[in-house]
């Protein structure tokens, strides 16, 4: 098992002092690492096409630059590595962790992916090899990924296994700030500790009829704590797929005005797909209702900031159309007056960070959560039968 340092450090002469990524929790020793090293240069990105484009823009202006992201987000980087680098010939390295390893267990969502990512990497002319799992052999590596994209003028991959890199621990100011930038609140905002996520959870769940809502959590702790709140028929909990809950959420409002459809959105969700807020504000009906929690960190995988302290996320649900958008104070939070008001609507809490000892994930597996949902809704498929 190497420390970061080991990999980062071998990098670093090589030149490699731009990083950008999206959270995983097998890479959360390198961001941690990076974010705390004032020599190298580290960006959260929002999803994992921005930061292959924000690498290749920096490789552009001449820097070695490094993306990461787990597979299950590499579908979200194809149009820029097919595009953008091969199309112009500016290589950037990338660092892809291969969550759903044949023959180790893990999560549902990664199975098919886990299977198939080295045929995508070579789909896309991409050559990769194994990430090193010792020090001895981090320069091999990075000199074949060098001598590659010296070469040709692509991208070159190395694929991290679980437990490759030993522990990091984030640095003591993870919070983003953005100068100048004064966030609009209301007045009594923060004048009390935010509520937990839990709490506004528990809220949630005793202000929702089973027969009249559904209720669909964004990946990560959103689901997994509505999970353990109450395990409803009519909930569901994404897994992977990370920021389209709101895009789910709007296809079932579409076709279900009999129900009202609430998404449980978290912050870093909603900046990976902030364009889907256009869409609900322009097709979203009377029933769709967008819930925010904003606690300024990607928390499931290790606490890393996200950039919304400098987003304005109540001016754009405006912007882009929203009916009603309520905003909520540390000590009140009107879920009857939101669920009341005309939709498409909008809500943000800033919540704190934190979730509750042994936290569960959901025993039930996620086809059959969207089995039962359907049945609540009294849905019948050909497609949904038998299985």
């Amino acid at each position: 098992m190497l420390e970061a340092s080991q990999f980062v450090g071998p990098a670093r002469r090589q030149g490699f002092d731009f990083w950008a990524g999206v959270p995983c929790s097998f890479l959360t020793p390198f961001i941690n690492y990076t974010i705390g090293d004032e020599g190298l240069t580290y960006i959260s990105a929002a999803n994992e096409g921005d930061a292959v484009a924000m690498a290749t823009g920096a490789a552009l202006g001449g820097r070695r630059s490094v993306a990461m992201m787990q597979n299950s987000g590499l579908g979200n980087a194809v149009s820029p590595l097919t595009s953008l680098n091969y199309v112009f010939r500016i290589p950037v390295l990338l660092i892809i962790t291969l969550r759903g390893e044949p023959g180790r267990p893990d999560e549902p969502q990664h199975e098919l992916m886990g299977q198939i990512t080295p045929q995508l990497l070579e789909t896309m002319r991409i050559p990769w090899g194994w990430f090193p799992d010792r020090a001895e052999h981090v320069e091999a590596a990075l000199q074949a990924a060098v001598d590659y994209m010296d070469s040709n003028g692509r991208p070159y991959a190395l694929v991290m296994k679980k437990g490759m890199v030993s522990p990091y621990p984030l640095g003591a100011a993870p919070g983003f700030e953005q100068p100048g930038c004064a966030a609009v609140e209301d007045s009594d905002t923060h004048a009390a500790k935010p509520p937990s996520r839990h709490a506004v959870l528990q809220e949630l769940v005793a202000s929702t009829a089973v027969d009249e809502t559904v209720l669909i959590a964004s990946t990560g702790f959103c689901g997994r704590e509505l999970y353990a709140i109450a395990d409803r028929p009519n909930q569901l909990y994404m897994v992977g797929s990370m920021g389209c809950a709101s895009s789910l959420a709007l296809g079932l409002a579409s076709v279900r005005p009999d129900r009202k459809i609430i998404v449980v959105d978290g912050d870093g969700a909603a900046l990976m797909r902030m364009g889907n807020m256009a869409t609900a504000g322009a097709y979203g009906g009377r029933n769709f209702y967008h819930l925010l929690l904003d606690n300024h960190v990607h928390e499931s995988t290790g606490g890393q900031a996200t950039v919304s302290p400098a987003v304005d996320f109540a001016s754009i649900a405006r912007a882009c159309g929203y009916q009603s958008v309520l905003g909520a104070t540390a000590g009140s939070r009107d879920f009857a007056g939101f669920l009341q008001a005309d939709a498409p609507a909008f809500m943000s809490i800033e919540t704190g960070r934190g979730v509750p000892q042994g936290l569960p994930r959901p025993s039930v597996k996620p086809a059959e959560v969207a089995r039962r949902l359907m049945r609540t809704m009294a849905v019948e498929t050909t497609w949904a039968s038998g299985q």
